[in-house]
C-alpha cells in the first residue's frame, strides 16, 4: 500500500463522487439554510490568488455547517457585464460576450479543478438576459417607488473609458483639504477603473435616489456588531451625516443663495459668496455675461485638480443676512456642484480653501474668531487659516460669546429667519447611467410628445443588440436598436442607450441564487423570507463603499416595495487579506503572480487557510507551502500505517484516557476556532493531535479504538479544508460514507476546562525541561510531581474572587494577567486580602506556611490564572507521565504533598513542586 497521497489522482476521484451524489445540492423545501457566500468574481479571464483565499474561506465554513447538521447555500455566479470585458474584446479583435464566455468557462473548470462545494445547479450569469431582464423590472419597480431621477447633472466624466462615474467610483489623492462648510475636496480626481484624471460634463442622466436612505443607512450600521469595524466606519464617513446650519444670502433681481455651514459662528467673518459652475443662478447670469459662459465652459472641461482655485467674479451681489452688507458672488471651480448646496459663504479666515481661493483673487480677510490661550500670538491670518474655537468678535450683539455658544444661539433665534438648523450628507445620489454597451440596457423609450417612457414588462428584456465595434457608445450606432415606437402612443421614438452601471447586476444577485430558474419574479419571495440575510458573506474591503453599501440600499428598498422583510442583507460579514509575494500584493503587471494550481489545489487551499488569520495579510512563501504538502503526506502515512498495522492492543493503560481525554479537547477546541474563523489555529491544533498520536503509537503499542478515533477525528477535522485528503483517510479507516457528509466529531466527555488542562501538562514539562537543562541533567532516574495541598487551591480561589477574576476561561488571553481588575493594589487592599484568606479555617490551620502564602497572594491577585481542582491536576497528571517519560525518561511519580513534607511548601495551584534526581 503506497504512503504517498496523490492529490491529483484523489481530486478526480472524489470529486466525481461527490457529484454522484450530489453532495452540495441544497433541497428547494429546506427551512432556513445556512447561506454563505463569496463575493462573485468578475469575469476577466483567469482565477487569482485572492479569489481562491476567499472561496477557501467560505467553502470551508460551508463545510464546517454542512458537517453540524445545517443545511447549507453555497451558490457561485459571475459577475460578467463591464467595460473591462469590452476593453479585452477590443484587444482581442472579439465581441464582449464571446470573451465574457470564453473566461467563465475557464475560470468555472478552475473552481472545480480547486474542488470547491458549490451548489453549481444554482449558477447566476449576469449578462444573460435570463438575469438582466430583471434588472430592468426592478429599475421599473424603483422608478415606480419615485426612487428614479432623470435629470440634467455635472457628472464625473473619464476620458479614457468614455463614460461617466458615480461619486463613488471617483479616487481622491489622500491629503485632500476638507472644507467645513461643504464637505467636498479639490485634490486629484481619478477613474477608479484606469486612474485617468477625472473631469465633469454636463448630461442628461439616470439615478437611484439612495440619498433617501441615507440617514438609515448611517443608522443601521449601529446593528450590524457581526461586520468589520473598518467597512462601518468607511461607509459612515461616505454617507457624511453633518449638522449645521442652512444660511440664506439674498440676491437683489435673482432667487436667493442657500448655503450650507458646520461653522454658522463665522458668518460676521464671510467675504464673498461663491457658487458652483452648475448652479441655477450660474445659467442665469452667463445667460448675459460670455465671460462668465466662457468660463463655466472650461469647467466642464477640464478636471477640478487643473482648475485649483480658479474662479470669475460676477455682476451679481449677495446681501448678508445679519449685515446687509452687499457681498462679490463669484463662480468657483472648487465648489461642487452635487456637495451640500453647490454655494459657500467664502469665510477666508476660518477655512483652508475659502482661505486659498481669497489669496487668489484678493478677497478681503476677515478675522471673527479670536483664538483661547497662547495660540493667539502665533496665528496670520494673512498667511493661514484659523479653523478652530474660540471667542467671537466682530460679530455685533454675539461678539464675546464662545463660538459653540454663538453657534447654538444663530441657529435657535427666531429673529434670524435666515439661519436655520439643518443636516446634510455627503452621500450623493446613485449615477447608474454608462455611455457603454456591455450593461443592462435601461428600460426606457424616449417620446417627443410622451417623454420618457418605460418599456412594458411583457416587453422586457431589451436584449443588447449585437456588438458593433466603435468608439464613444456603441449602442448609439446601431439604427436597429435606437429606433422603435413609443408604448404609448405608438409614434416613432427613441430608445435609452445608457446601459446600467454594473453594480446595479450585484446589489442583488445573492437573492437570484435562492430561486435562479424562476420566470415570473427576480426571487421567490416567500423564499426571501425563510432564507435571508446571508449569514456569512466574504470578500475584500474594497468594496466598503462601492458594493456593500448598494447591497444595503437595495435590499432597503426592496422591503419598502413588499418584495423582502428584511431591511439588512448580510448578518456576518468577513474581509480577507492580502496575498502578498515578495512583500507586495500579487499582481500580473509586477509579475509576481503565483497561479493557483501550481503547488496543487489541496497544498494552495490548506496553505492559504492556515498561514494567518482570514482577515490578514500574509506573505506566500515556498517553504511554507513546502511545510503544508509535507503535512498532508504525513497525516496520508499515519492513517496508511495503522491500515497496515495488524497489532493493537485491547487493554486499557492510563496514558489511553489521556489520548482519548486530548482528542475531546482537540475536537473543542477546533470547532471554536472554526465558529470565530480562525482557521490557521484549527490548522495548528489539527497539527498538535497528529503529533501527540504519532509519539503515541511510538510509545507502545496503541490501543487500538483510541488510535482509530484519534486518526477518524484527524480525518473529519481537516475535511472542511482539505476536503480530498480527508476523504481519502476517513475512507482508508471504514469511516461510514462520505467524510463531506459525516457528523461533526464531538467530544465523549465535557471539555469545558480543556485550555486549563493544556497549560497544566505544557507547563510542568516546560519545567522539567528547564530544571534539566539548568542542573545538566541529561538521564534523570526518577522525576517526582507533587501536586499543592487542598488548602492552597482554597486560598488561590479566594484571592481570585477578591481581585473579580473570572470563572471560566473562553481563550488562551483568560490565562493571562487581567490587566482590567478591579482590585487596586494599595497596602490597605492587600492587608484586607490577607485577612479574608486566613479567616478561612482550612487555611489558617497551617499556621506561618499559611500567612506567607496569603501575602504572596495578596500581592498581585488581579495576575492569578484559574486553575483545576487538586484532584483533577492530580488524576490529569498522572495521566500525562507518559510524555513526561517518554521525552526524559526514568520513573514518574504523582502525588499529592502533605504538611511535613518539604517539597509541598513549593507547591502551588496550577504549578506542582518538581523533584529530579
Amino acid at each position: 500500500m503506497t504512503r504517498h497521497y496523490d492529490h491529483a489522482e484523489a481530486q478526480e476521484f472524489w470529486q466525481y463522487m461527490w457529484d454522484q451524489e450530489d453532495v452540495y445540492a441544497l433541497s428547494e423545501d429546506a427551512a432556513d439554510p445556512t447561506y454563505v457566500l463569496g463575493m462573485f468574481p468578475y469575469t476577466s479571464g483567469t482565477l487569482h490568488m485572492g479569489h481562491i483565499r476567499n472561496y477557501a474561506i467560505t467553502d470551508a465554513h460551508a463545510r464546517y455547517r454542512r458537517m453540524c447538521g445545517d443545511d447549507v447555500l453555497h451558490p457561485m455566479g459571475w459577475d460578467a457585464f463591464g467595460l473591462p470585458a469590452e476593453n479585452a474584446a477590443f484587444e482581442r479583435y472579439t465581441d464582449p460576450e464571446s470573451w465574457t464566455k470564453a473566461c467563465i468557462s475557464r475560470m468555472r473548470d478552475e473552481l472545480q479543478t480547486m474542488g470547491f462545494g458549490y451548489d453549481w445547479s444554482r449558477e447566476i450569469t449576469t449578462c444573460e438576459p435570463e438575469y438582466y431582464r430583471w434588472n430592468q423590472w426592478l429599475f421599473k419597480r424603483l422608478y415606480e417607488a419615485d426612487l428614479v431621477e432623470y435629470e440634467g447633472a455635472t457628472v464625473n466624466w473619464c476620458p479614457d473609458c468614455e463614460t461617466v462615474l458615480a461619486d463613488a467610483q471617483v479616487e481622491v489623492d489622500e491629503g485632500v483639504i476638507e472644507d467645513e462648510h461643504e464637505d467636498g475636496t479639490n485634490g486629484k480626481r481619478t477613474c477608479w477603473r484606469c486612474h485617468t484624471p477625472v473631469s465633469r460634463r454636463e448630461l442628461d442622466q439616470w439615478f437611484f435616489t439612495i440619498t433617501d436612505y441615507a440617514e438609515e443607512l448611517l443608522e443601521g450600521l449601529d446593528d450590524l456588531e457581526a461586520w468589520p469595524d473598518g467597512v462601518r466606519e468607511i461607509q459612515r464617513n461616505w454617507i457624511g451625516r453633518r449638522e449645521g446650519a442652512r444660511i440664506t444670502f439674498e440676491v437683489p433681481d435673482h432667487d436667493a443663495v442657500d448655503v450650507f455651514s458646520t461653522r454658522p459662528d463665522t458668518v460676521y467673518g464671510a467675504t464673498y459668496v461663491a457658487l458652483s459652475p452648475g448652479h441655477d443662478l450660474v445659467s442665469d447670469l452667463a445667460a448675459d455675461d460670455e465671460a462668465l459662459a466662457e468660463y463655466v465652459e472650461t469647467v466642464h472641461e477640464e478636471s477640478a485638480d487643473e482648475l485649483g482655485y480658479a474662479g470669475i467674479e460676477t455682476d451679481a451681489r449677495a446681501i448678508h443676512p445679519l449685515t446687509g452688507e452687499e457681498l462679490p458672488v463669484y463662480v468657483a471651480a472648487y465648489v461642487l456642484d452635487d456637495v451640500g448646496t453647490g454655494a459657500v459663504m467664502g469665510v477666508p479666515a476660518h477655512n483652508e480653501r475659502d482661505h486659498a481661493f481669497a489669496l487668489e483673487h484678493g478677497i478681503e480677510i476677515e478675522g471673527v474668531i479670536e483664538p483661547d490661550g497662547a495660540e493667539t500670538e502665533t496665528i496670520d491670518l494673512a498667511a493661514d487659516a484659523y479653523t478652530g474655537e474660540g471667542t467671537l468678535e466682530g460679530s455685533g450683539e454675539y461678539s464675546g460669546l464662545e463660538s459653540k455658544v454663538a453657534r447654538e444661539r444663530l441657529v435657535d433665534e427666531e429673529e434670524v429667519d435666515a439661519i436655520e438648523a439643518d443636516v446634510t450628507y455627503r452621500l450623493r445620489d446613485w449615477l447608474i447611467s454608462r455611455q457603454r454597451y456591455w450593461g443592462t440596457p435601461i428600460p426606457v423609450v424616449h417620446c417627443e410628445d410622451c417623454g420618457h417612457v418605460l418599456v412594458p414588462d411583457e416587453d422586457l428584456p431589451v436584449e443588447l443588440p449585437e456588438f458593433v465595434q466603435t468608439t464613444g457608445n456603441p449602442l448609439e450606432e446601431i439604427d436597429s436598436f435606437v429606433e422603435t415606437s413609443c408604448p404609448e402612443c405608438g409614434q416613432s421614438a427613441r430608445r435609452e442607450t445608457d446601459t446600467m452601471d454594473t453594480f446595479v447586476d450585484s446589489s442583488w444577485y445573492f437573492l437570484r441564487f435562492l430561486s435562479p430558474d424562476l420566470e415570473d419574479a427576480p426571487f421567490d419571495a416567500d423564499r426571501a423570507r425563510e432564507w435571508m440575510p446571508v449569514d456569512v458573506y466574504v470578500g475584500g474591503d474594497e468594496h466598503a463603499i462601492l458594493h456593500l453599501l448598494y447591497i444595503r440600499f437595495f435590499t432597503r428598498a426592496l422591503a419598502d416595495l413588499g418584495l423582502l422583510e428584511d431591511r439588512e442583507p448580510v448578518d456576518r460579514l468577513v474581509n480577507q487579506g492580502t496575498v502578498l509575494y515578495g512583500g507586495e500584493k500579487m499582481s500580473k503587471s509586477t509579475g509576481n503572480v503565483v497561479a493557483p494550481h501550481e503547488y496543487g489545489a489541496e497544498t494552495t487551499r490548506l496553505f492559504l487557510l492556515s498561514a494567518a488569520h482570514p482577515e490578514q495579510d500574509f506573505e506566500w512563501t515556498a517553504n511554507d507551502v513546502s511545510s503544508t504538502y509535507d503535512f498532508q503526506q504525513t497525516l496520508f502515512s499515519m492513517v496508511t500505517s495503522f491500515v497496515e498495522d495488524v497489532d493493537g492492543r485491547t487493554e486499557r493503560h492510563p496514558h489511553d484516557t489521556y489520548v482519548e481525554r486530548e482528542i475531546d479537547r482537540t475536537i473543542a477546541t477546533v470547532t471554536d476556532e472554526f465558529e470565530r474563523f480562525r482557521f490557521h489555529r484549527a490548522v495548528a491544533e489539527i497539527r498538535r493531535l497528529a503529533g501527540l498520536l504519532r509519539r503515541y503509537r511510538a510509545y507502545e503499542t496503541p490501543h487500538d479504538d483510541v488510535h482509530r478515533r484519534g486518526l477518524l477525528t484527524v480525518a473529519a477535522l481537516v475535511a472542511p479544508m482539505a476536503p480530498h485528503l480527508a476523504e481519502e483517510l476517513w475512507n482508508k479507516l471504514r469511516g461510514d460514507g462520505l467524510v463531506v457528509q459525516a457528523d461533526w466529531p464531538e467530544p465523549v466527555k465535557p471539555v469545558s476546562d480543556a485550555r486549563l488542562e493544556r497549560r497544566l501538562v505544557e507547563r510542568t514539562i516546560d519545567d522539567v525541561r528547564d530544571i534539566t537543562t539548568v542542573v545538566d541533567i541529561d538521564d534523570p532516574e526518577r522525576i517526582e510531581l507533587v501536586v499543592a495541598p487542598e488548602w492552597k487551591y482554597r486560598a488561590h480561589d479566594l484571592a481570585r474572587a477578591f481581585a473579580g477574576g473570572a470563572e471560566s476561561v473562553e481563550s488562551d488571553a483568560d490565562l493571562d494577567p487581567d490587566p482590567d481588575s478591579g482590585f487596586d493594589d494599595t497596602p490597605d487592599d492587600s492587608d484586607v486580602l490577607v485577612d479574608r484568606i486566613l479567616a478561612d479555617e482550612l487555611i489558617a490551620d497551617h499556621g506561618d506556611d499559611a500567612i506567607d502564602y496569603a501575602e504572596t497572594l495578596a500581592a498581585q491577585p488581579a495576575e492569578l490564572a484559574p486553575t483545576l481542582e487538586r484532584e483533577r491536576e492530580l488524576e490529569l497528571l498522572t495521566q500525562a507521565t507518559w510524555l513526561v517519560r517518554d521525552e526524559f525518561g526514568g520513573t514518574v511519580t504523582v502525588r499529592r504533598g502533605t504538611d511535613d513534607d518539604p517539597l509541598t511548601r513549593r507547591a502551588k495551584p496550577g504549578k506542582p513542586a518538581i523533584h529530579i534526581r
